[in-house]
């Protein structure tokens, strides 16, 4: 009597629908879509659902800046997202939007839910206003320094520095990140999601095992230092769902957000027959719920979202799987240097199942950042896939087909066959734990072993040998099938490639039926699986990947100062001069002749102390160009540190030149 499969529903984090999919996202959704592949290769009912985040103030001023609505905006990259996804063979049950009839129903039932059982709160509140916008700011539109430890830039809920939470009106030097002003304060009646009172609840939950112990422990802090009341109301004007019996208010973007898992499985169960929405979501369900997300959105999924969940009277997840962040080459990833790779970028130049291979190699079920060296890249799927895997069918398929392309009717090393098979056992188990890098070295250690039985037997010698045909073929007919086990394991991470295969060995590849041997079994015509990865198609990803657009046309009188000392090409080469916006200025105390800039590059800001008081007030310099040494090691000053030097013409005093923005150049331009 067979077991009834799992019930499984499976999350990754939705994307937001203002910007392209890049290589930092990628590592998630190939991890989920490997293990779900594997679940439902065993025969398991594991279904996976994603979204488009679409909401918030964000949605709303990119739209604005593209003069378009929101919901053609978010349409768009809906559209770009799923071609993405797809040519990375990320294989999604349903792919939908937050932005939807079901997931206005689910927020405003658990929102009354949560409300009509005393666990929301109304107060007036002192929020940030931009004067400028006539907005009140979000929380992700407002930047300063942390109140905690003290890191510039960060943004106004949370330190991507020391991972703390705070309020705006916390910041230390708090600026618009939409127009650069100053934000005032303004009164507004916000509701609130009394989260400390689900304290004892997320104690216990967290320490119940859905969590990785890493994340588990992170979470201790927080909750003995005492939960606040989540903030769950924005301001009109907002892109996103109206609170119920509460006009001009919306919910804030992450409360809607991950009730969007819900409307696409329930989206979902409307076209299929087979599923059922309260069998998964019930409080009482004993199918399996995972999210796979990104470490630094933890708060939101074990926290907020297993006490709203809680309180609406809906299950909690099974599991919350937490991965680390994308570097490339040791670094974080960076336009300048061309290692901020959009996925699409990648399509056009390399095949998706090496990053898949090489991700999955490199994928633990910890929250270690991951890096993308490109050269060991490179070289490891050259080794393995191409090198090891691919290399003993390719061995093998020519004798095979010499011999008429059907298999010995016999198997010639029964033993070593079912070595390959038990091993799949232990593989499961990783894939399982999600342990991918251990299921990897497994299944490459079996391709050593299976590229060191063709080697020994040397079957092309044999083939010279008048008389030894029938031992060639039995040879290579135990080469393929224990490709046919290798490949099998790898499908889950190598679809494409599996498939091909597949159509080669003219067989289904089933984590079961792998049990039975190829025998008097008839093969296809072998055709190449995979080819090897070529330095030069990363070089130009990388080299596609840079902001490099023509230099500025800007005229310039020679000051009346002598010429410098002459200095050698190289010198000068190792300069990176950067067009940026200037976002924000202001007055430096205790300084005569600085001024504090803040440099939008195009993608990311610096911070740098310039000498230009005598010439301009810092709001004359706002939205205005200039050039800056992009390179220029920081400098540690009295007033702070200086993250570069920004150029200007003139000769000096009151008589220093910036560039308007329309004299054509374009923050990140590289001047060449």
């Amino acid at each position: 009597m067979s077991l009834q499969p799992r019930k499984i529903l499976v999350t990754s984090a939705l994307p937001y629908a203002n910007g392209p999919i890049h290589l930092g996202h990628m590592l998630e959704y190939i991890q989920t879509d490997i293990w779900v592949r594997f679940q439902k290769m065993r025969g398991e009912q594991c279904t996976y659902v994603c979204a488009d985040d679409a909401h918030g103030t964000a949605i709303m001023l990119k739209a604005e800046q593209m003069g378009i609505t929101p919901e053609q905006l978010i349409e768009e990259v809906n559209a770009e997202h799923q071609r993405d996804f797809a040519d990375f063979l990320i294989q999604f049950d349903n792919y939908y939007s937050t932005h939807s009839e079901e997931n206005r129903v689910l927020s405003e039932y658990i929102y009354k839910a949560c409300r009509d059982r005393g666990y929301i709160a109304t107060r007036e509140i002192t929020q940030a206003f931009d004067p400028e916008k006539k907005l009140f700011l979000a929380d992700r539109f407002i930047k300063g320094t942390c109140p905690r430890c003290k890191a510039e830039d960060q943004y106004g809920d949370n330190c991507e520095a020391c991972g703390a939470t705070y309020s705006p009106t916390e910041l230390i030097n708090p600026r618009s990140a939409i127009s650069g002003a100053t934000p005032v304060e303004a009164q507004s009646t916000h509701y609130f999601f009394k989260l400390p009172e689900f304290t004892e609840f997320l104690k216990e939950w967290t320490r119940s095992g859905t969590l990785q112990p890493q994340i588990a422990n992170k979470l201790a802090e927080w909750l003995d230092a005492g939960l606040q009341e989540w903030d769950i109301s924005r301001d009109a004007p907002y892109f996103g769902f109206e609170i119920p019996d509460a006009p001009g208010k919306y919910f804030y973007v992450w409360l809607d957000a991950p009730i969007g898992y819900m409307a696409s499985f329930k989206n979902l169960c409307s076209r299929r027959a087979d599923l059922n929405f309260d069998d998964y979501w019930n409080a009482n369900s004993e199918a399996e719920l995972y999210h796979f997300i990104g470490k630094d959105i933890v708060n939101f999924h074990a926290l907020f979202w297993p006490a709203l969940l809680k309180c609406s009277g809906f299950r909690t997840p099974t599991g919350v799987f937490a991965h680390g962040f994308v570097t490339v080459n040791g670094k974080k990833m960076s336009k300048s240097r061309g290692t901020f790779i959009k996925a699409r970028t990648y399509l056009e130049h390399l095949d998706p199942e090496y990053l898949r291979y090489y991700f999955a190699a490199k994928l633990s079920a910890d929250v270690d950042d991951l890096d993308l060296n490109l050269e060991d890249f490179a070289n490891r799927v050259n080794a393995d896939l191409v090198g090891k895997l691919v290399n003993i069918a390719s061995r093998c398929a020519g004798f095979v087909k010499k011999a008429g392309g059907r298999l010995s009717k016999t198997c010639a090393e029964p033993e070593l066959v079912q070595r390959f098979i038990d091993a799949g056992d232990t593989i499961a188990r990783y894939y399982e734990q999600r342990e991918f890098g251990k299921a990897i070295r497994d299944i490459m250690a079996l391709a050593d072993t299976a590229n060191q039985y063709i080697a020994d037997k040397a079957p092309w010698k044999l083939a010279k040998e008048e008389g030894r045909e029938q031992e060639v073929l039995d040879i290579c007919s135990v080469g393929l099938n224990l490709f046919r086990q290798l490949i099998t394991y790898l499908a889950p991470v190598v679809p494409a490639m599996a498939q091909k295969a597949e159509l080669y060995l003219n067989v289904r590849l089933g984590w079961h039926e792998r049990t039975q041997l190829l025998l008097d079994h008839e093969v296809n015509e072998f055709s190449p699986l995979l080819t090897r990865v070529d330095m030069k198609q990363v070089e130009a990803m990388v080299e596609a990947s840079k902001e490099a657009p023509a230099a500025p046309q800007v005229s310039s009188e020679l000051s009346k100062d002598p010429v410098a000392d002459e200095i050698e090409f190289d010198d000068f080469a190792k300069v990176d001069l950067r067009v940026v916006r200037i976002a924000n200025a202001e007055h430096v105390e205790g300084a005569d002749k600085l001024l504090r800039l803040t440099l939008d590059l195009g993608g990311e800001t610096r911070n740098v102390f310039a000498g230009i008081k005598s010439a301009y007030q810092p709001e004359q310099l706002i939205g205005k160009l200039t050039v800056m040494v992009a390179n220029l090691k920081p400098r540690k000053m009295k007033f702070g540190v200086s993250e570069g030097m920004v150029l200007a013409a003139g000769p000096g005093g009151k008589d220093l030149w910036i560039l308007e923005p329309h004299e054509g150049a374009q923050p990140g331009m590289r001047i060449r």
